[in-house]
């Protein structure tokens, strides 16, 4: 019962940050910036599950300001997919034989 709940979590906090993806009638009339390039990095992977279901969902909105939104989206990018190696545990090192005294 506990996955079911997890997992219809999952599943409507994709919904809900699929509605936020660049793409759509959003940036219609006005070029999104800095800080949507911003956001549209940070929820890249959510958009990109989305697309294989919606074909109106895209990573990477078109209509933009130029260099700042590529700014904005390429450092969310790096930071947010850049960091994670930092979490990871570095493998122990193996004890060399000379090193035992052996």
């Amino acid at each position: 019962m506990r996955r079911l709940g997890i997992l219809g979590a999952v599943v409507v906090s994709m919904v809900v940050l699929a509605g936020c993806a660049a793409g759509g009638d959003t940036y219609a009339t006005e070029q999104a910036g800095f800080f949507s390039g911003v956001w549209h990095g940070w929820i890249a992977p959510f958009a990109l599950i989305g697309h294989l279901f919606d074909d109106q969902i895209r990573i990477y909105e078109t209509n933009n300001t130029g260099i700042w939104y590529d700014v904005g989206f390429y450092i969310s990018v790096i930071s947010g997919f850049g960091s994670l190696s930092l979490r990871r545990r570095k493998p122990a090192k193996k004890a060399k034989s000379s090193d035992r005294g052996g």
